[in-house]
């Protein structure tokens, strides 16, 4: 009796070690594709801003603070994402705090609408937070109607007071910036105001902080860029390199992510005035985001830089969630975007690795792609991003919008209560076709696609009028498939599971045999360890 007694209590010692654990394993955990909340469940707002670790410890704790815009419509669609919203309405900075970038606590808000709106109702975009140490103070950076706004604070959580505004046209010819964002270099203490050209965005420039007659303000003027137009300006410095990243000029869209590379933070910059994309953000557009901001994670192992991308999913509709992480690997210089869906991060170490429910397929709801597919006018594709569409019979894919199908389709409003966002895959032709639409997922210089069983799910409807229609996955000579030819009128899920992987490789996607007409949409594509 009393061995049974000893042994239940270290059955309940080893469950409860085995608990917090798995607790501890879930708050190192980065989800995309979800919307955040705070630790205490409260949602998170946060966009356009940027992550400080300021040098000066505040009541001996040093923690990260994170500053965004909260707009009025984002938990609106927070509530009902099949709804696209029209506007950006400006409600307030909200300043969060964290000591792991994982669980962050809602300090409050440090910007109100009645702290901005002293010259009536404005616009608020992107911004950023420096500390300045010649006043012992903390300056925020805030894009203001046709201006720049600077507000002050004693405390990176205290309430933020009008400063003053600056007139960019002596320095720029523009009165504004076009986008910007806030970097302090941890090896100087320096802090600079990266931004664009106001009007047309086809030029960066470097600004540091700092005081000038008692106030603060932007010290000199580097431009850096010269080129196509961009804007999400940012930027992160590793292994005494700066990167210059940026976006494309697609409104509220995700975009690749470009970047220049220099020695000296005011440059130059290379390659000269030509940006480069970033290795592994073409798949998927940067996991379906725009350059929002980066943050390096100085662990006592190794140093992570954090891709922090905006997903403005309440105005343009394209995806959950309005913050997207991903961590960046380095092949010498040469920067390496991660798409993952789910990932744990160290913050003490800095060390990260793939989460076991990540999802290997990129651009799986299809909202990678603005516009109809094939698309014609810019960015010109034939093909939806991540995606290949093999024609076995019908209507060859191409730039004539007579022949070409469309292959992809934009949900209604009682589809996107069903399936995530605007766009879905679209398998159809004007005449009698065979098709087949794949992908395929390997293992990566850096994310191994690991041997194991997985399960491929999708959401599909179809209309009658195909000979055959399936979901199927190959990997290592084997074929699972799941046939679902008869009609769908309303959305179906559909998986196949104990799919074995083997040798970091696997092939999935949809095969079609229709008559002319048929259609067939796909949504929601996943591919997840089981």
């Amino acid at each position: 009796m009393k061995i049974k007694k000893i042994h239940s209590a270290l059955m309940m010692i080893i469950l409860a070690l085995s608990s917090i654990t798995n607790v501890n394993a879930q708050k190192e955990n980065i989800k995309n594709d979800v919307f955040w909340n705070t630790k205490d469940g409260q949602p998170l707002n946060s966009q356009g801003g940027g992550i400080f670790k300021f040098s000066k410890p505040v009541n001996g704790v040093q923690k990260y603070y994170w500053y965004g815009v909260h707009y009025e419509e984002a938990n609106i669609y927070r509530n009902a994402p099949y709804i696209t919203l029209p506007n950006a309405t400006f409600k307030s900075v909200p300043c969060y705090s964290s000591v792991d970038l994982v669980n962050w606590t809602f300090e409050g808000d440090v910007v109100t609408k009645d702290d901005v709106n002293k010259s009536g109702k404005t616009w608020v975009g992107r911004l950023g937070v420096a500390y300045v140490k010649e006043l012992n103070k903390y300056a925020m950076f805030v894009q203001h109607d046709t201006e720049v706004l600077i507000m002050i604070s004693d405390s990176p959580t205290g309430q933020f007071t009008w400063h003053q505004k600056i007139n960019m046209e002596k320095m720029i010819g523009t009165t504004n910036t076009g986008d910007q964002t806030v970097f302090t270099d941890e090896d100087t203490g320096k802090s600079y105001l990266i931004y664009s050209y106001g009007k047309g965005r086809n030029k960066i420039y470097v600004s540091e902080i700092g005081i000038k007659e008692g106030k603060v303000n932007l010290l000199d003027c580097t431009q850096i860029f010269k080129g196509e137009s961009r804007e999400g300006n940012c930027m992160f410095k590793y292994q005494n390199k700066y990167y210059m990243y940026a976006s494309n000029i697609y409104g509220w869209d995700a975009s690749l992510a470009y970047y220049l590379v220099a020695d000296d933070i005011r440059g130059p910059y290379l390659p000269k005035d030509e940006m480069l994309v970033t290795n592994g953000a073409s798949d998927d557009f940067a996991h379906v985001s725009q350059t929002g901001f980066f943050f390096s994670v100085k662990g006592s192992k190794q140093e992570t830089i954090l891709y922090c991308g905006d997903r403005w999913a309440n105005f343009a509709g394209n995806g959950l969630g309005y913050n997207q992480w991903c961590p960046m690997s380095f092949d010498g210089k040469t920067p390496y975007f991660n798409s993952l869906n789910s990932w744990n991060i160290n913050a003490k170490t800095g060390e990260w690795k793939v989460a076991k429910d990540n999802d290997y397929v990129k651009n799986g709801s299809f909202e990678a792609d603005r516009r109809h597919i094939p698309s014609p006018v810019k960015p010109v594709q034939k093909e939806l991003t991540g995606w290949t569409n093999e024609v076995i019979e019908g209507n060859k894919i191409s730039l004539d919008t007579l022949t070409s199908p469309v292959i992809n389709y934009f949900n209604s409003e009682n589809d996107k209560k069903i399936v995530i966002g605007e766009k879905s895959l679209n398998i159809t032709d004007k005449i009698n076709f065979k098709r087949k639409t794949f992908q395929t997922i390997t293992s990566s210089p850096y994310v191994k696609l690991e041997d194991g069983s997985y399960t491929l799910t999708a959401k599909v409807k179809n209309t009658k009028g195909f000979k055959n229609l399936e979901m199927y996955a190959l990997s290592n000579g084997n074929r699972l498939q799941y046939d679902f030819k008869e009609e769908n009128v309303s959305w179906k899920t559909i998986l196949i599971k104990n799919i074995p992987v083997k040798a970091g490789k696997v092939e999935i996607g949809f095969l079609a045999g229709g008559t002319a007409n048929a259609s067939c949409q796909v949504d929601d594509v996943s591919f997840v360890r089981e």
